[in-house]
């Protein structure tokens, strides 16, 4: 209900692809078929309780869906689910690119219409960083669907760095979060790994090859057996060389493009000690960042794309025939600089 979340039901595949120790695509497919059902129903059941309103497919104002990026036979399931409802109900159907869901995720409102951010034309130039498991992105934000990609990584997104890691250290599936609480308990100052591209202070990408490469080789050469210690000094001397990473390229670019705010998206996000850092280096420059406000919206999550086609949908941004609207699978967002 425009910035308002008055629901978000997610159907997580953790525990389906847990004992493959990664994403299996079948299986995914066909997970979502066998639930996107389900999710709707319940979405709009809490919808209805929230808005103390009977919501329906029939009373709603139009149908959201990603088409990219994403694993493609997943999001083919949600498109033609959506082609779907807008025929059958006679909706717009509004196309949304999955990394603006992130990006613009701390604008959403709870069902009360708290929290979220509000954003009037004097806070832009705002700068976005989205930090998942698959996206590592510095985005000039000149105004909403007015984007431009001034940093990316160069290989590994920070959350697959994390994954990798993680996976390294036998830690399971999925890997990254579990890196993130043995860091907690570890001493990030025992190992010296390198910061990635600190010397390349003409560049706002990333790189995060390098540093898993180097935790790897000590791994093989210096740590042959490893003991709890070990591995919780190792996530928190991974983490810190990360998390400088980021912290890095997010001062160059505050400093080149001097925005009025930051907006922080993704999974990676969820950290505390990674919002503790992003905070820390945009307190030096006097700005604010914003973060979404509750745990869902870091995740990948219906209510961002819902967010998203709510700011579409007064410019009638809507899919012309809805047979040409196909999956892209290495969607970009805005352009890059």
């Amino acid at each position: 209900h425009g910035d308002r979340v008055l629901s978000n039901v997610i159907s997580s595949q953790v525990n389906l692809h847990k004992i493959w120790g990664g994403v299996v695509p079948d299986i995914a497919r066909r997970a979502h078929q066998e639930r996107i059902d389900a999710v709707i129903e319940k979405s709009l059941m809490l919808a209805s309780r929230n808005h103390k309103k009977s919501i329906t497919l029939d009373n709603i104002d139009a149908v959201a869906v990603t088409y990219g990026p994403g694993l493609a036979i997943a999001l083919e399931v949600g498109i033609e689910k959506a082609k779907e409802i807008a025929l059958k109900n006679n909706k717009p159907l509004i196309a949304v690119n999955h990394l603006e869901g992130h990006l613009l995720s701390a604008l959403a409102k709870d069902s009360l219409g708290q929290k979220g951010l509000i954003l009037s034309e004097r806070d832009f130039p705002a700068l976005g960083l989205i930090i998942s498991g698959k996206h590592t992105e510095i985005v000039l934000v000149n105004n909403i669907g007015d984007y431009l990609v001034v940093g990316e990584t160069l290989d590994d997104a920070i959350g697959e760095a994390f994954d990798k890691v993680g996976r390294m250290l036998d830690l399971g599936y999925p890997a990254g979060p579990i890196v993130t609480v043995f860091a907690k308990r570890g001493d990030p100052t025992r190992f010296t790994l390198p910061i990635p591209m600190r010397n390349k202070k003409d560049s706002l990408d990333f790189s995060f090859s390098g540093l898993k490469t180097a935790v790897y080789y000590m791994l093989k050469k210096e740590l042959t057996v490893l003991t709890k210690k070990d591995v919780y000094d190792m996530c928190a001397s991974f983490e810190n060389s990360a998390i400088s990473h980021l912290q890095d390229k997010l001062e160059l670019a505050i400093i080149k493009y001097n925005p009025t705010l930051i907006l922080v998206g993704g999974g990676v996000a969820s950290s505390a000690k990674v919002r503790a850092s992003i905070r820390k280096t945009a307190g030096n420059f006097k700005l604010k960042a914003h973060f979404p406000g509750s745990n869902k919206l870091y995740m990948d999550n219906g209510a961002m794309i819902g967010l998203v086609a709510s700011k579409k949908h007064p410019n009638n941004e809507f899919v012309d025939k809805l047979e040409k609207l196909e999956r892209e699978p290495r969607l970009k967002l805005g352009i890059k600089s």
